[in-house]
């Protein structure tokens, strides 16, 4: 067993010196991760009260490009607009002249197989026995929309926007012996799905439906379509694309998730595809047209600008794609003492920490609420330069000893 050394008949400073080099490492890296921001030149950090008192801040006021942080303000516009018991509705009518169901492209961004299938349940208590063609308006959304920053690979945080979506306009499949199969037990295969399976490597995997939004809206009718046949409605495979002619509505779905709901899962596992279509559908229903980049742009702006007043800002879309964005950790802070009534929509990704991450080549952010004995202090920290990954949160961890 090892002792430590006998301090007897040393002078007193030698023998300071000696406990001091003998106290835990932990002594020596406090504070590492503040020294290493305050080494960054493209980069700022605030942190302040629960009444908005500044308690820390550095380079604040600089404008930086805040990647997914940016779907903090996405949702704030949303809630604040719809409100968090708010459910998406979809439209459904039914010609009997020609036999076609039309469905009125509403932007639900969580109609997903669950909810298709109840579609599909209550068009036929609804007295639906055949479909002879299935059409789809997505007037909406402006035709090949695409917002600034979408990648083109085939990820689905690459998913395209579209008016009518189905599971985020992703296809999960596997192939097992040759064939290809749905690699969920709620989702039937389509002819887009396994055609896309085809094209790309073996194994499972998940993919959005192509750059082309009519891939994701064809996929959509036909999904649609398998549902209704496995609840014994008879359909063709016909499609049509076009606006819903002059009829009545012949149902209505109210989706099973509120706006709420929506909105802690994008925040949890930051998802593009949501945010963008939640920024569209306020675009489209603020200027009563279809939405388009420019519109989303001039919304952003304009809404944040009379919510807050801020000048020297930018913002492109509403997931934090685009490198043209621009929010400063000022701004943020200022953002998240108005989202305080959602603030238990944010996940908690450390003890103590309710945070959005965001990352881009370049780009590191962290940006919520620090909490202690219930009391919530904004924070945010936006890093334009390559830093390591986990440097944001022990800033946070450092900020939280403030």
């Amino acid at each position: 067993m090892t002792t430590q050394p006998r301090l007897t008949g040393m002078k007193p400073i030698f023998a300071c010196l000696i406990c001091l080099m003998l106290l835990p490492p932990l002594a020596s890296h406090a504070g590492d991760a503040l020294t290493s921001f305050s080494r960054l030149n493209k980069a700022g950090l605030m942190l302040v009260d629960s009444n908005g008192r500044t308690i820390l801040a550095k380079q604040a006021d600089m404008p930086l490009m805040p990647a997914s942080t940016t779907k903090l303000a996405t949702a704030w516009m949303a809630l604040t607009h719809w409100g968090e018991a708010y459910r998406f509705r979809t439209h459904f009518y039914f010609d009997q002249a020609t036999q076609t169901l039309w469905v009125k492209g509403s932007g639900d961004p969580y109609l997903v197989s669950e909810e298709l299938d109840v579609v599909a349940k209550n068009l036929k208590q609804k007295g639906l026995k055949h479909v002879k063609a299935i059409g789809i308006d997505t007037s909406l959304f402006q035709q090949n929309l695409l917002l600034p920053g979408t990648g083109t690979s085939d990820n689905p945080y690459d998913a395209v926007p579209t008016a009518v979506a189905a599971n985020f306009n992703t296809i999960a499949t596997r192939k097992s012996g040759g064939q290809v199969l749905s690699a969920e037990a709620n989702t039937p295969l389509t002819a887009y799905a396994e055609r896309l399976a085809n094209s790309v490597r073996s194994g499972e995997l998940r993919v959005n439906t192509g750059s082309n939004p009519r891939n994701a809206e064809r996929y959509f009718a036909e999904l649609l379509a398998a549902f209704l046949q496995k609840n014994g409605i008879a359909v063709d495979t016909k499609i049509v694309f076009a606006q819903v002619p002059d009829l009545t509505v012949f149902y209505t779905h109210e989706n099973s998730k509120t706006l709420a709901e929506i909105v802690r899962s994008m925040l949890k596992y930051s998802t593009n595809f949501v945010a963008n279509q939640l920024i569209l559908m306020l675009s489209a229903e603020n200027y009563k047209r279809p939405a388009n980049a420019a519109d989303v742009q001039r919304f952003m702006e304009e809404t944040l600008s009379r919510g807050f007043g801020w000048k020297h800002f930018s913002l492109a879309d509403g997931a934090g794609l685009s490198r043209n964005n621009r929010l400063s950790p000022q701004q943020l802070t200022e953002l998240l003492l108005a989202f305080r009534d959602w603030k238990h929509l944010l996940p908690e990704i450390e003890p103590g920490i309710y945070a959005k991450s965001g990352t881009l080549n370049g780009v590191s952010a962290l940006a919520g609420y620090l909490v202690n004995h219930n009391d919530w202090q904004p924070f945010a920290v936006v890093m334009n330069e390559n830093v390591p990954y986990q440097l944001r949160n022990r800033i946070a961890h450092e900020l939280a000893g403030q």
